[in-house]
């Protein structure tokens, strides 16, 4: 059964996480992303709770300024470090020993989790990305993949400071948009019920969740404009030395199979499994494959 739980962290941030299988258990970390909630990931928790899928722990919180959580106003209240900061206070709170067995993260919630396994890599044994880039990866292909900074023009949109107002208008028009098939459609997974899950997400607010694009670093030139002043990311901020597995939906429009290349030389245990007609919606296109991928992944866990 998943419940709903709000976990109150040390440092005055609560999360509100949804929450499946027995507290001691080994735990499963789930992060969603942009404009997604905790929902997302109920068919895993529902799954991997059971006595027969290992009996974990599994948790999947609303990332700080989305949903029922903390939604400061400020955008620094974004920085990747104070994220961070979340994630390993609710890894203390729920894992065993402060440690967890495996992370799950898409899209932002795959940012947060680069950035826990290279900073903290001692909190968890495995980590899952699902279409996240590398910030690597992601810096190289904006400053120098004319595709990719094409493809990333709406991080600019939704630093906006009417951003907010212009998402909810007409029913949240332009977010569901988001969802579209290539060919312009509402895809198949976005029933009605679904619908009505991102609606009351989107209702508590959305400044939190524009506030991570205003907040972050990495955003391609605009077009027609000359580059800013390259950032320097050293490798010591970009190594990951944990099993990472990731799973990327070859047809995502956003986030450009570039993304992937080179990705070994930052995550030397790396297993990278391509999806083809898959977009960047992974987890509601292809809930039994996210499942196998993690599946597979518990059963070859290594020594603790």
């Amino acid at each position: 059964m998943i419940t709903e739980q709000t976990l109150a962290l040390p440092h005055g941030i609560h999360l509100q996480c949804r929450v499946s299988g027995a507290a001691g258990q080994p735990v499963l970390l789930f992060l969603h992303g942009f404009p997604e909630g905790a929902f997302i990931w109920d068919g895993l928790l529902a799954h991997f709770s059971r006595p027969e899928n290992g009996g974990y722990r599994c948790v999947a919180p609303c990332l700080r300024g989305f949903g029922g959580s903390s939604r400061p106003t400020e955008v620094e209240a974004y920085r990747a470090k104070h994220l961070v900061q979340d994630l390993v206070a609710l890894i203390a709170a729920e894992g065993p020993k402060g440690v967890v067995d495996c992370v799950v993260a898409h899209d932002w919630g795959g940012a947060l989790a680069w950035n826990l396994a290279n900073q903290q890599a001692q909190r968890l044994r495995q980590l899952l990305i699902l279409n996240a880039p590398h910030p690597g990866a992601f810096w190289r292909e904006l400053q120098h993949d004319p595709v990719q900074q094409a493809a990333s023009q709406y991080m600019h949109f939704l630093c906006r400071p009417d951003a907010e107002a212009l998402l909810a208008e007409d029913d949240f028009r332009r977010l569901f948009a988001f969802f579209d098939t290539a060919e312009g459609r509402a895809p198949a997974w976005l029933t009605e019920s679904v619908r009505a899950q991102y609606r009351a997400l989107w209702q508590q607010g959305l400044t939190g969740a524009c506030h991570y694009y205003r907040a972050s670093p990495l955003r391609p030139p605009r077009e027609g404009t000359p580059a800013a002043a390259p950032l320097t990311l050293p490798d010591a901020m970009l190594s990951v030395n944990v099993p990472t597995r990731v799973l990327w939906g070859m047809d995502d429009p956003a986030l450009r199979p570039g993304l992937l290349d080179g990705l070994s030389d930052w995550v030397p245990q790396l297993h990278v499994q391509p999806v083809e007609n898959a977009s960047h919606w992974i987890v509601h296109e292809c809930p039994e494959l996210v499942t196998q991928a993690l599946a597979d992944i518990l059963q070859s866990k290594p020594e603790q």
